[in-house]
């Protein structure tokens, strides 16, 4: 039996994941934000005015690498970072209004990478839901 990298799930699903960012890269341009940056906003859109440890939560992304893309989407005015009124030891994140509006601009991404994946909507969710059994799975 001829064996290849291919044959691992492993191997599939990372260069899924590449090729995903890849497609996401030039439709994000058009907003200035990466990738994880567009992951935080995305957070940021369901569940506004949040703690750093919530973001990190929500998009998987550990403090240390979230910390500089929180600082960054600050610096382009999408975000505000203030002390938490309830505990001071806690930063809370949110959108400001440029940071909001985005949110209606950025709808259209799905759609447009959707149709680039050439993939059937049923196909797609079907895909999801299994990635992320398998990301629970595996915790």
């Amino acid at each position: 039996m001829t064996q290849k990298l291919s044959d691992n799930v492993c191997f599939a699903l990372y260069t899924a994941t590449n090729a995903l960012v890849r497609a996401y890269r030039p439709l994000l341009d058009e907003f200035d934000l990466t990738y994880p940056q567009y992951l935080v906003m995305q957070s940021l859109w369901y569940n506004n005015d949040v703690s750093l440890k919530e973001v990190s939560h929500d998009t998987r992304l550990d403090s240390g690498t979230l910390t500089p893309i929180v600082k960054r989407l600050e610096q382009k005015g999408f975000l505000t970072r203030r002390v938490s009124e309830v505990d001071e030891r806690k930063k809370v994140i949110s959108l400001t209004e440029e940071g909001a509006e985005l949110r209606e601009k950025a709808k259209s991404l799905r759609d447009k990478l959707e149709a680039k994946s050439n993939m059937a909507a049923e196909d797609v969710e079907l895909l999801r839901r299994l990635c992320l059994e398998l990301a629970a799975n595996l915790q």
